[in-house]
C-alpha cells in the first residue's frame, strides 16, 4: 500500500517552488538592472566616459577602487555586475580590468570577519583565521602576478576579447546565441530608459544608474537569502563529501557551491567554522576557496547577456573576470613552487593573530581600507 504524502510535505514542496520562482524573477531583475546602468552611464556621459574615470586610468587606482568598493559592500557579485553595466555604457575595458581584480581582494573581508567569532579560543582562532586569510593571500598573489602582465601586455584584455568573440556575429553588436535574454529584458529596460531620459540625458542617465545600482543590491541581497535557505544545507553536504577527497574535488565543489548560493563570501564563510573546529585542515580547505573564486563569476556572466550599448565589451569584461580567476588557480595552484605560498603566509598570520588579537584587527583595517585609501590618495596626486 502506498504511503500517504503528508500535507506538510506538499506545503514544503509548493513553498520551494515559489522560492525558486522568486529566485528566477530576481535574476531577471538583476539582468535588467545592469542594462539600465549601461544605458544611464552612456546617456549621462555621452562620449566622455574615459574622462570621467581619468583618475582610474592608473591601474593601481582602479585596483584600489575595486577593493574598497567590495570591502564596503561585501559583495564582489554586486561590484562586478555594476562594472559590467558601466563597461556597457562606455567605461573602457582597460580601466575596468584592475577594478575586477580589486573586487577579488575586497570580497575576502567577509570570511575574515567571520573568523573573529572564534577569538575566545586561541587554538580555534588560529585555525579559523588561517583558513579565512588563505583566500586573501591567494587573491593578493594573483594580483601581484597578473596585474604587471596586464599593464605590460594587456594579457587579460586580449584573452577576454578572444573568449567573447565567438558569441557575436561578425559585424553585429549583439550576442547571437544569447540574444533571447536581451529580448526578454528589453520591455522593462527600454521602457524604464525612455521614461527616465524624458528628464534629459544627464539627469535621466544619473537616475538610471542610481535605480540600476539599487536594483542590483536588492536582487543580489534577496537572491542570496533565498538560495541560502534552499541550498545551504546541500552546500554543507557537498563540502563534507568533497573537501577531503583531493584538490580537484575541492575546487569543483567550491565552484558548485558558489554557483548554488550565488556568493563566494557565503561559500568561504561556511568553511571557516569547519576549520576552526579542526574538522578540516588548511590544505584541505585551500582548494575549496579557489573554486569559490571561479564560481562567483557566474553573476557577471549572467549580467552581461542582456546589456545594451557596448554589449560585446560588457561580455568581454565578464570573460576577463572568469579567465582571471581560472588562470589564477592554474598558475598559483598548478605550479608547485607557488602552490603553498598562500598557505604558509596564512599559517604565519594565524599564529601571529592568535598571540596578539590586535594584529588581526590591524590586518583587516590595513589590507582592506587603510593601505588602499592611502594608495588611492597618492595615485590621485600623480
Amino acid at each position: 500500500m502506498a504511503e500517504a504524502v503528508s500535507p506538510s510535505t506538499v506545503a514544503t514542496g509548493k513553498n520551494n517552488w515559489l522560492q525558486w520562482l522568486m529566485v528566477a524573477g530576481l535574476v531577471y531583475l538583476l539582468i535588467c538592472a545592469v542594462g539600465m546602468i549601461g544605458n544611464g552611464f552612456k546617456a549621462a556621459t555621452g562620449d566622455q566616459a574615459r574622462e570621467l574615470f581619468a583618475f582610474a586610468v592608473n591601474p593601481f587606482a582602479g585596483l584600489v577602487v575595486g577593493t574598497i568598493a567590495t570591502a564596503l559592500i561585501q559583495s564582489s557579485s554586486t561590484v562586478t555586475s555594476i562594472i559590467v553595466g558601466l563597461v556597457a555604457g562606455g567605461l573602457p575595458v582597460s580601466v575596468a580590468v584592475p577594478m575586477v581584480m580589486g573586487a577579488n581582494i575586497g570580497t575576502s573581508i567577509t570570511n575574515t570577519i567571520v573568523s573573529l567569532g572564534h577569538v575566545r579560543d586561541k587554538e580555534e582562532f588560529r585555525r579559523a583565521f588561517s583558513a579565512a586569510t588563505v583566500h586573501d593571500f591567494f587573491n593578493l598573489f594573483s594580483v601581484l602576478i597578473f596585474l604587471p602582465l596586464e599593464i605590460a601586455f594587456g594579457l587579460l584584455e586580449r584573452l577576454g576579447k578572444l573568449l567573447a568573440s565567438p558569441f557575436y556575429d561578425a559585424g553585429s553588436a549583439s550576442m547571437g546565441g544569447l540574444n533571447f535574454v536581451k529580448t526578454a529584458t528589453a520591455p522593462i529596460v527600454d521602457t524604464t530608459t525612455s521614461t527616465l531620459l524624458s528628464f534629459g540625458d544627464q539627469v535621466g542617465g544619473v537616475l538610471l544608474i542610481i535605480l540600476g545600482i539599487a536594483l542590483i543590491f536588492l536582487s543580489i541581497n534577496y537572491v542570496g537569502k533565498l538560495l541560502k535557505g534552499l541550498m545551504v544545507g546541500r552546500a554543507k553536504e557537498i563540502m563534507h563529501t568533497a573537501i577531503g577527497k583531493g584538490p580537484i574535488s575541492g575546487i569543483a565543489s567550491g565552484t558548485l557551491v558558489t554557483v548554488l548560493v550565488q556568493s563566494s563570501s557565503t561559500t568561504t564563510s561556511l568553511m571557516v567554522p569547519l576549520a576552526g573546529s579542526g574538522a578540516f585542515g588548511l590544505k584541505q580547505i585551500y582548494p575549496f576557496t579557489l573554486g569559490a573564486n571561479i564560481g562567483t563569476c557566474i553573476t557577471a556572466l549572467l549580467a552581461a547577456t542582456a546589456v545594451t550599448g557596448n554589449a560585446e565589451a560588457a561580455l568581454q569584461i565578464a570573460m576577463i573576470h572568469f579567465s582571471y580567476n581560472v588562470l589564477g588557480v592554474l598558475v598559483i595552484y598548478g605550479l608547485p613552487f607557488l602552490r603553498n605560498l598562500p598557505v604558509r603566509a596564512a599559517e604565519w598570520l594565524g599564529e601571529t593573530a592568535a598571540e596578539n588579537k590586535a594584529a588581526a584587527l590591524a590586518y583587516i583595517l590595513g589590507v582592506f581600507f587603510v593601505v588602499p585609501g592611502v594608495a588611492l590618495g597618492v595615485t590621485s596626486l600623480l
